[in-house]
């Protein structure tokens, strides 16, 4: 053999016995929300963007379990008198105070949260550089595409965001927008693209102690499932596309789904919707598209 090959195959055999770095993490173990301990936060499995990385946290990340329920309100005057075990609420509209009544009672909050559009009326608004702000998103006013491509410039931001979650008591992380590689965004956002930015979003939830569900994003979910800790749905069943999101069923972490008002009935919603959820095991809610107080689930 030649002398390079030789060598190339000693290194081959030398390195192969060695952990890799960037070795998925094995899936934690799932608990029921009123258990006092919770899974451990998994190992980094991603490089961090050039700038400071968040200090790593003792707290233990909550997992929802299979079969809880969900409540998904965003704005000011939420109602928290539903029978849910979560609440899925504003980061920058919920005080503080209402995650510790929600928490004194047994149940849990996520925290809401855009990681893939600019909104000119938060108060960060800002902070987005301009070159990162791209074409409008369609249908929802004052709102832009981001490039997630530049992970360096997006991270400040994000991080201040997922900080002031934890900071406000929330349990976990609703990351919303995270499928730009399907949108009309200016930028050229490839899937890759996409998959190291919600990757990257997954290790820093983490590191804080929070979990983070799977918005959308359905052809990822495979390359996600290590990742993510439960997943959320809209037009599911609808667009037909929910077993595309089975993988997080059958790994042990729940899928919440939303059917809006504007696409079905409330009495298809109930004959023809909820057979699906029961079988697929997914919780279902019918809410209207503006995500306001109404709220219907099935039977």
């Amino acid at each position: 053999m030649k002398p390079t090959f030789v060598l190339l195959l000693a290194l081959t055999i030398f390195t192969s016995g060695c952990a890799s770095p960037t070795a998925v993490p094995a899936t934690p173990t799932r608990i029921e929300p009123d258990t006092a301990t919770s899974a451990p936060v998994p190992p980094e499995t991603a490089p961090p963007p050039t700038d400071v990385a968040p200090t790593k946290t003792t707290k233990e990340i909550w997992l929802p379990p299979l079969g809880s329920s969900f409540s998904w309100q965003l704005g000011e005057e939420v109602n928290t008198e539903f029978n849910a075990d979560i609440f899925d609420l504003d980061a920058f509209e919920t005080a503080p105070s209402l995650i510790s009544s929600l928490h004194s009672k047994g149940k849990k909050a996520f925290c809401y949260i855009s990681v893939g559009s600019w909104e000119d009326w938060r108060p960060d608004a800002d902070d987005f550089p301009s070159e990162i702000i791209g074409k409008d998103y369609e249908g929802w006013e004052g709102e832009n595409w981001l490039d997630i491509r530049q992970i360096d410039q997006l991270a400040p931001i994000m991080r201040a965001r997922l900080d002031m979650c934890v900071e406000k008591g929330f349990d976990g992380i609703e990351p919303d927008n995270m499928n730009l590689h399907w949108a009309d965004t200016g930028f050229d956002i490839s899937y890759a693209d996409q998959l190291a930015y919600n990757i990257w979003l997954a290790e820093e939830a983490h590191a804080r102690g929070l979990s983070i569900g799977q918005k959308n994003t359905e052809d990822q979910t495979i390359d996600l499932l290590p990742y993510f800790d439960w997943g959320l749905t809209e037009d599911c069943f609808v667009g037909e596309w929910c077993e595309e999101m089975l993988p997080l069923i059958k790994a042990g972490k729940p899928v919440f789904s939303a059917e809006y008002t504007d696409e079905i009935s409330y009495e298809e919603f109930i004959a023809d919707i909820c057979p699906q959820a029961e079988e697929l095991g997914f919780y279902v809610l019918l809410k209207n598209r503006n995500l306001d107080e109404y709220r219907a689930e099935c039977p």
